[in-house]
């Protein structure tokens, strides 16, 4: 299909206030965002997200597990769509652009062409996929793993946040479980906008990441038990430190990931222990371990070493073990003529651009097994994501939905 002329841009400035009025919806203690799925602020966002879809002329439909499906009609009743979006939920501290560059960019696709009266053959739908962080519902990209095969719905269904409250149960306490069958929809390709989350791009100048894999990944819970004992009076080799054995295992864990460089990382992100008290031996630990790399058999290698090095570690100490993974999926190879999309389109438009690996989860990842699929990324300052302070500016955002429109645009095809 004929590629959209380099004279077609979004309008940045209009972007930018989108970005600016989501994040009043669920806003942070230090500048950023709490809009967690499933919340009356995720609800709230919903609303906002709807009504500016309402207003492009778009229709919006709503599958049973809450995610949102906005359709612009192509000329061609017959075409099958091209799929945009990402998320709109965030990390209890989380900032005002991951994910939601990529919904508000692909609603600017719209605006913008509903601006200069372009038609496209095919359809475009803007998506907003439900709990991708996965914070409160383990694990991320819920939506898009039971839309691609990879959950049963009911399981998902019955995923417990914190609190022990059900991922359906909230879902129908906010409004947004819908009656579409999740996955009946077909994708004539799929592209996510998203910021890198990562320093390459900013300490390599450029402008446009484009993606061409992503990194496969393992969440590992480890729960020991151990004796909880008065840290004063219990002599250290009568003790059965649940404690210990976590800083060990974390120890394991790093020095794993440096054995498998280059390509690969890991680390234990979440950790809890009890009672959790000053003057107590820790009796329990929980902690989650979180591996990464886009070749598989590095990925493999690291959860094996990491788990005979756990249960060593438990023997050693006396400590009862339990691992279960909670998060997982293989490395992921991005469609080439999508990519071919989005590298021609920067290439086009004269942004600086480099190809990338994603070292995060997305839900292009799950969505790239049943559709071609491509990301495109830009910059965001020092690398830091899942962090209040995170930063991006009006330009890199600007950049990156222009490169999306026109891989979107090209692939979807201008009329006239």
């Amino acid at each position: 299909m004929a590629a959209p002329g380099e004279n077609l841009k979004v309008n940045g400035d209009r972007l930018w206030s989108s970005l600016m009025e989501m994040a009043k919806i669920g806003p942070g203690v230090a500048g950023g965002n709490n809009r967690q799925t499933l919340t009356d602020a995720d609800g709230a966002g919903r609303h906002l997200f709807k009504r500016w879809c309402d207003e492009a002329g778009l229709t919006m439909g709503v599958d049973q597990m809450g995610t949102m499906f906005a359709r612009r009609e192509g000329t061609d009743p017959d075409a099958l769509p091209v799929y945009v979006g990402s998320h709109l939920d965030t990390q209890p501290t989380g900032g005002k652009y991951d994910g939601v560059l990529g919904v508000l960019g692909g609603l600017e696709i719209i605006r913008t062409l509903n601006d200069l009266g372009i038609k496209t053959k095919h359809p475009i739908v803007v998506t907003n996929w439900t709990n991708e962080e996965g914070t409160r519902f383990a694990p991320a990209m819920l939506a898009s793993g039971v839309f691609a095969g990879m959950h049963e719905q009911d399981w998902a269904y019955g995923r417990k946040d914190a609190e022990g409250i059900a991922f359906g149960d909230e879902l129908a306490r906010i409004g947004w479980k819908g009656d579409e069958e999740v996955g009946a929809r077909k994708m004539h390709a799929f592209f996510e906008l998203h910021i890198e989350q990562g320093p390459i791009l900013e300490a390599e100048g450029k402008d446009i990441g484009v993606v061409t894999h992503g990194q496969g990944l393992w969440w590992l819970e480890v729960r020991l038990t151990g004796k909880d004992a008065h840290t004063g009076s219990t002599p250290m080799n009568m003790r059965v430190n649940a404690g210990l054995g976590m800083a060990r295992i974390t120890e394991a864990v790093h020095e794993i990931a440096m054995a498998h460089q280059p390509n690969a990382v890991g680390a234990v992100g979440q950790a809890n222990v009890y009672p959790n008290s000053r003057n107590v031996i820790p009796g329990r630990a929980v902690f989650t371990i979180d591996i990464r790399s886009p070749e598989l058999t590095k990925l493999t290698s690291m959860r094996v070493q990491i788990e005979l090095a756990a249960q060593q570690i438990a023997r050693d100490l006396g400590l009862g073990i339990e691992i279960e993974p909670t998060g997982h999926f293989d490395p992921v190879t991005f469609d080439p003529k999508c990519v071919a999309a989005v590298r021609n389109a920067a290439e086009r438009l004269g942004y600086s651009h480099l190809d990338i690996v994603s070292g995060a989860g997305h839900d292009a990842c799950w969505i790239n097994r049943v559709a071609p699929t491509a990301m495109v990324m830009c910059p965001c300052v020092d690398g830091l994501s899942h962090n209040e302070a995170e930063e991006i500016s009006k330009e890199w955002a600007t950049a990156g939905a222009d490169v999306l429109m026109h891989a979107v645009v090209e692939t979807a095809g201008v009329v006239g």
